[in-house]
């Protein structure tokens, strides 16, 4: 888990960079989530043959990534591109994880000299790839989300919202607010919450989220205008809410799959 530990965390390190709402240069998210790479390999001692070669597969997906998962955030096509890339990305590191080297290095030592409560018997591994599922579920999880909901059409792509006149029908993610930010929260509450083998807790957590967004559902139902005055009417406003939702939940359970395998 290594190689995907060490991925998660530049991933995640890029999107939060991009996420900055363009005022950071084009390509700082990129440059960041290669510098962080690098960096972490170098201070857990991954710096092997095989090492060296995932590294460079790795900041090639991660590059891969940013160019086409914001190519399709601009125009809302090819979806499948950056998911896939990022999926093969992980099936390919995974894939060949028993050649990685067991990390250890000067983050190992500055754990046993800091003597932190919660590291006292946690390995460099561990930490590594809970770095790297924080990371991923707090920024690169939103893109993913993002994504699909593109590619079924529940969301619209910047392009199309830049050309809108402002008198225009808002979108699904304009009657749902707080969605980019309740995301993350949310993912990193079921993973948190399924570490401590709490999991009932982890699922009112799921069902709050429904309870609480009904009545903005309901509120959408009622100013909506009848087709096919309004583009967007309440079967839009639910599609975008299950679609982002489920897949939001994916990603928080497939996180902590992998925390507690």
């Amino acid at each position: 888990m290594t190689w995907v530990s060490l991925a998660l965390v530049a991933f995640g390190v890029a999107d939060l960079v991009r996420a900055r709402n363009g005022r950071m240069p084009l390509g700082s998210a990129p440059l960041a989530g290669v510098v962080t790479l690098v960096l972490l390999a170098v201070i857990t001692g991954v710096d092997g043959v095989a090492d060296v070669v995932a590294l460079v597969v790795t900041a090639g997906g991660l590059v891969g990534w940013v160019a086409t998962s914001r190519r399709t955030q601009a125009d809302g096509r090819r979806a499948w591109l950056p998911l896939g890339l990022f999926a093969s990305l992980v099936v390919v590191l995974l894939g060949f994880s028993g050649f990685a080297s067991v990390p250890d290095g000067p983050l190992a030592g500055w754990l046993r000299w800091a003597d932190l409560p919660w590291a006292t018997d946690v390995s460099v591994s561990r930490v590594l790839l809970l770095a790297g599922l924080v990371s991923f579920n707090l920024a690169t999880g939103n893109i993913i989300v993002r994504l699909v909901l593109l590619a079924i059409g529940a969301l619209r792509s910047d392009q199309v919202v830049a050309a809108q006149s402002p008198s225009a029908d808002p979108q699904p993610a304009d009657r749902l607010k707080g969605g980019r930010l309740l995301g993350p929260m949310e993912r990193l509450v079921i993973l948190g919450l399924g570490l401590a083998g709490e999991f009932g807790a982890a699922s009112i957590v799921i069902a709050a989220k429904g309870l609480l967004r009904f009545p903005e559902i309901q509120a959408a139902a009622r100013t909506s205008p009848p087709p096919p005055s309004s583009r967007v009417g309440i079967d839009d406003v639910t599609e975008y809410f299950l679609v982002g939702s489920f897949v939001s939940w994916l990603v928080a359970l497939g996180s902590l799959a992998l925390a507690r395998g």
